[in-house]
């Protein structure tokens, strides 16, 4: 279905962004993938579905590597017809405790970098008349939790960019919407699961019930997979008219 188009799916070396990668990879699109740590494994695996895999290591918290990323990508396969901004880090503290510099690289990474990929993409987009951008958000996009001031900012930020990213184009071809996730069992995630089940003495299992039963009806995990499923779906003659939506998959989160 996406044969001759290109995705850039940032924070993609792992998690839900490999997961995104690896779905609009199986369905025939060039693939450029953006993160830290171990790229070369996830470039293989791209690579081993039949379709280009590029990397490109920008630090999305700088606008000039998000820049050369963005030339890089055009330069290697033409244009990006598919821009799935994903990249995103986290810090728990209270506000009066939270650090001011983690709040300045969770806003760069979580959201400005959003905004920054987003207007680098858009013109190639609208010269050709289709184009799909999906936010990857958060179900705290939509809902908050104690602690995490900086990244339910942020993350409800990048909601209100993507609804205007969809109003602005929403009589071409060019979409705009978010993903909403609950609880993913990624690398991230696992750290939480881990210290849960550390600082209460029980199993890594029962460390992963009490965490979905704090939130998550559905007492189950979301799945890399499952999202890059829905983004698949979005990029479908089926998403067309789909536009600023934030479709949370949450096992039943906001529900409540």
């Amino acid at each position: 279905m996406l044969k001759n188009k290109t995705a850039l799916i940032t924070g993609s070396t792992s998690g839900i962004g490999l997961g995104i990668a690896k779905a609009l990879a199986r369905q025939g699109a060039n693939i450029v993938l953006n993160g830290f740590g171990d790229a070369e494994t996830p470039q293989k695996e791209i690579a081993a579905l039949g379709v280009p895999v590029a990397y490109h290591g920008a630090d999305m918290s700088k606008p000039a590597e998000i820049e050369a990323m963005m030339a890089f990508a055009a330069e290697r396969f033409g244009q990006v017809d598919i821009l799935v901004n994903n990249a995103g880090i986290q810090h728990v503290a209270r506000i009066e405790a939270f650090p001011t510099e983690k709040w300045d690289a969770i806003m760069a990474i979580n959201l400005s970098s959003a905004f920054h990929a987003t207007r680098l993409a858009l013109p190639a987009m609208q010269k050709t008349n289709w184009g799909r951008i999906i936010n990857v958000a958060s179900v705290h996009g939509l809902v908050a939790s104690a602690e995490k001031s900086a990244y339910v900012a942020a993350k409800h930020g990048v909601v209100g960019l993507t609804k205007v990213t969809a109003l602005e184009n929403a009589t071409s071809g060019v979409t705009c919407n978010a993903i909403c996730p609950g609880w993913v069992l990624t690398p991230l995630v696992q750290k939480q699961v881990d210290a849960k089940a550390a600082a209460l003495g029980i199993s890594n299992e029962d460390a992963k019930k009490q965490l979905l039963g704090e939130k998550e009806p559905s007492q189950q995990f979301t799945t890399p997979e499952e999202l890059g499923a829905l983004a698949v779906f979005f990029c479908s003659a089926a998403g067309d008219n789909i536009r600023g939506v934030a479709w949370n998959m949450d096992g039943g989160w906001v529900a409540q």
